[in-house]
């Protein structure tokens, strides 16, 4: 063998070693094998300082970690991956055009009726009771009948309870609502409810609400305090009672068409990800729901709590309301919530 080949043959060899190690050294640093990762936009409704904003947030950094890398998730926040529509968002969903999508599970029920069974009014205790009920037997039957229309439901996230609020009065009993304008979804579970009541529920995009407070198209709005106090209602509504009358969820969930394209390894680092973040939101929420009242109060918003005997004058109103709430629902289900929360 001459020089000129051993030189040769020498540089090619360090040559080869370097490219080894640089490889080593990329995959290592990637956490996913020089593979490139799997990407998921997110898209959720609020703004991302919202507490679903913040939810989901945390979980795109958890999945970064329980996946090694192999998994980026985006946050979209605002709903503009979805032009606000909601109910367009839960079709896009299901068709493959949307990733992934936290939603109320009130939106949901147009096309799983058994959803509503988590929004009977007054049905939960506390946010405690509804979590051990979303991660129980009734939260595994709404992720089967999710997962029927292509749905994949990693966990459901609590909120903390709705409450109403108003440029009228403040509402301590039922007859208080009587000829109220009050915005509701546009889910015949919160039409009963509220009519029965004797306001005058109107649907309405929520994009729509503000403006609408904002001109006497409607007195007020319900839904869990960390709306208004994101949405700076407090500019254009007087009153906040704490009704807490009804709860609802979020549902943190995967298109099948996406969910397909994982890996066994990536779909349980979503999954553990997502039954912490569950976790973090439910803590979340309790610590900042008071701060959020607290932060409406400063701003000039008078708050109001429920005395036992009006509270229990809306759980009667409620209860009247059984055989249509068993309709709608699905008697099954609309069952098992009752007995459930009546034994746990």
């Amino acid at each position: 063998m001459n020089s000129k080949f051993r030189a040769l043959t020498g540089a090619l060899a360090c040559t080869l070693a370097a490219s080894l190690l640089a490889g080593c050294a990329s995959g290592a640093a990637g956490g996913t094998g020089g593979a490139a990762p799997a990407k998921i936009q997110l898209s959720i409704p609020d703004p991302i300082d919202s507490s679903v904003g913040v939810s989901a947030q945390h979980f795109a950094d958890q999945v970064k970690k329980t996946s090694n890398g192999s998994v980026q998730v985006t946050v979209v926040p605002n709903g503009t991956s979805f032009s606000g529509d909601q109910n367009a968002a839960v079709t896009r969903l299901q068709g493959g055009s949307l990733d992934a999508l936290i939603l109320s599970t009130s939106v949901y029920a147009s096309v799983v009726p058994e959803m509503n069974g988590i929004s009977i009014p007054y049905l939960f205790k506390d946010t405690t009771q509804e979590a051990a009920f979303l991660n129980g037997k009734p939260g595994q039957v709404l992720k089967d009948k999710l997962a029927q229309k292509d749905t994949v439901a990693l966990s459901f996230m609590t909120r903390t309870g709705r409450v109403i609020t108003n440029s009228v009065r403040p509402i301590q009993q039922p007859a208080d609502l009587k000829g109220m304008k009050i915005r509701v979804p546009g889910n015949p579970l919160w039409t009963d409810y509220f009519g029965s009541l004797g306001a005058s529920p109107t649907t309405m995009a929520f994009s729509e609400v503000f403006t609408g407070l904002q001109t006497g198209t409607i007195n007020g709005q319900e839904n869990p305090i960390e709306v208004p106090w994101t949405n700076k209602f407090s500019e254009v509504q007087k009153y906040v009672s704490l009704t807490n009358h009804i709860n609802d969820a979020w549902v943190l969930a995967l298109s099948s068409k996406k969910w397909g394209t994982l890996s066994d390894d990536q779909k349980k680092a979503l999954t553990d990800a997502s039954t912490e973040t569950a976790t973090f939101k439910t803590g979340y929420d309790q610590e900042q729901s008071k701060k959020q009242l607290d932060d409406l109060k400063a701003k000039g918003m008078q708050a109001n709590e429920l005395s036992a005997s009006a509270i229990e004058e809306f759980k009667t109103a409620s209860k009247g309301l059984y055989p249509k709430f068993s309709e709608l629902i699905g008697k099954d289900f609309f069952d098992q919530a009752i007995a459930f929360t009546a034994s746990n």
